[in-house]
């Protein structure tokens, strides 16, 4: 039985040693993450060439999302790299204009700028994703004075947080534009927006990444708390191809008691609004350092699944642990079990709607047809992909297959729950039972169908034109 739900991993050093990447594709994997908050443009220009190498001999269609870092609202660096203990009670300063490298057990310097300006005595900052807390005592002029409300171990570089939100830190940095071009260079397939405030910061990364030669749908990370207010999330969601539930710095900023309904309430608007969702974060977090996963790790893979995530997203676990291969294995077995429940086998997405598109409603017939009756595949002949999205959007375990003579539609499909990209080019002159009959021979070449079964397929009247799907047929393969 075929993964409905896609597998999102990150590369790093663990899977630039030899043969690792192999076996984490062979794994399972649906789309990699190239982390821009590390490594040089050059180290990832260079693992995409990898991936793409690899998954060509493979004969796999395999998805690459560029990861942009984002406003980057840290502490500086503590003196000698020391590592301080911070103890409640006690006092301890962020000081924008301190010295970037002499951090010490009393004060640090901070890499935002616009800190003293943001925040206001009474507020909390939250450090090292929370596991510091620090409450605003006073500003004087660079200088932000806390009192230490709960302490420990504090390093270099560790990242800022304002509780409820609030850091007027800009989504798109010199950074980030200058990572948009090689975005383009290496013909990414998907570009992830950090911290986004609003609709125009996806927009503005759009205009940017088309200036610069690239197509990639655009993925908003959800992790500011001022991105979830009513009228913000739905703008950002509509500007985007897809969103990241980041549950990292999301988690921090509105609590981790409020994460999971958050979680579930992104989940179900992306996928109302047809938008692909990721969820992500310390999902198998202790694959790190361990062969097998937490039962907690394991309940959290599958509800993500279970709330009908597109995808599920690994992090450290494959960029940096010991066990990149396995942590893909436990998440594909997981993500496979979960996929059983019966609620996933149903669906009332938007069957009292009406539709704007003709593409949209065939979609939204097909989907009909294929769960009342006993259709073993639904094929779609799609020059974008857009047919086949609509169609994830409604819960089935009917295999959605995306045929399309484009390699950059067949990479965009990897992203969407339930769709798999088949290379399939029929050329422009033949009749429409002939083309019938090459895509039943396809299913069957491929063993994804065998004879009496029967399948539903979607095409266009006028081949190659975006948007101009407009027909449904019920076939049977082995039949006239």
């Amino acid at each position: 039985m075929a993964r409905r739900t896609k597998i999102v991993a990150t590369l790093g050093p663990a899977t630039d040693e030899p043969g690792v990447l192999e076996r984490v594709i062979r794994a399972g994997v649906d789309v990699v993450r190239l982390n821009f908050s590390h490594g040089e443009a050059d180290t990832h220009k260079w693992r995409a060439d990898c991936v793409r190498n690899l998954s060509r001999e493979m004969g796999r269609h395999v998805g690459i999302l560029v990861d942009l870092q984002g406003p980057k609202i840290r502490i500086a660096r503590f003196r000698d790299d020391m590592r301080v203990h911070l103890v409640a009670g006690t006092r301890f300063d962020l000081d924008t204009q301190h010295p970037p490298d002499q951090g010490d057990d009393h004060q640090v310097g901070c890499h935002y700028a616009d800190l003293p300006h943001d925040v206001s005595p009474g507020d909390v900052l939250l450090l090292d994703d929370g596991r510091i807390v620090l409450e605003v005592d006073a500003i004087e002029a660079s200088r932000v004075i806390c009192r230490v409300q709960i302490g420990g171990v504090l390093s270099s570089y560790k990242g800022i947080n304002k509780q409820g939100g609030g850091l007027s830190a800009a989504a798109l940095t010199d950074k980030d534009r200058a990572d948009i071009k090689t975005a383009a260079a290496i013909d990414a397939d998907f570009l992830a927006v950090s911290f986004p405030r609003s609709a125009d910061d996806i927009k503005e990364a759009r205009v940017l990444l088309r200036a610069a030669g690239g197509d990639a749908g655009l993925v908003a990370k959800i992790e500011r708390c001022e991105a979830l207010e009513p009228g913000v999330i739905e703008a950002i969601i509509d500007a985007s191809d897809a969103i990241m539930v980041a549950r990292g710095d999301l988690g921090v900023e509105i609590g981790d008691a409020r994460l999971p309904w958050v979680q579930k309430d992104l989940i179900k608007m992306a996928r109302h609004r047809d938008r692909a969702v990721i969820t992500a974060t310390q999902m198998m977090e202790s694959m790190i350092l361990n062969p097998m996963p937490t039962r907690a790790e394991v309940f959290d893979v599958a509800n993500a699944v279970i709330d009908g995530t597109d995808a599920v997203m690994l992090s450290a676990e494959t960029a940096s642990g010991s066990y990149p291969d396995k942590a893909v294995e436990s998440m594909h077995r997981i993500c496979l079990q979960a996929e059983t429940h019966p609620v996933l086998q149903h669906s009332h997405h938007r069957l009292d709607e009406t539709f704007d598109r003709v593409d949209e409603a065939i979609a939204m017939a097909a989907m009909y047809v294929a769960n009342h009756l006993p259709v073993k595949a639904i094929g779609a002949l799609t020059e974008t992909g857009y047919t086949p999205l609509w169609m994830s959007r409604i819960s089935s375990g009917i295999p959605i297959y995306a045929l399309t003579r484009h390699e950059k539609t067949c990479r965009k499909v990897t992203l969407y729950r339930g769709v798999y990209p088949l290379s399939f080019d029929p050329g422009c002159e033949i009749d429409e039972t002939r083309l019938y009959r090459q895509i039943l021979d396809e299913f069957v070449k491929r063993d994804l169908l065998k004879k009496g079964d029967l399948v539903v397929l979607t095409r266009g009247d006028i081949r190659g034109i975006r948007g101009s799907t407009n027909a449904m047929k019920i076939v049977r393969t082995g039949e006239q």
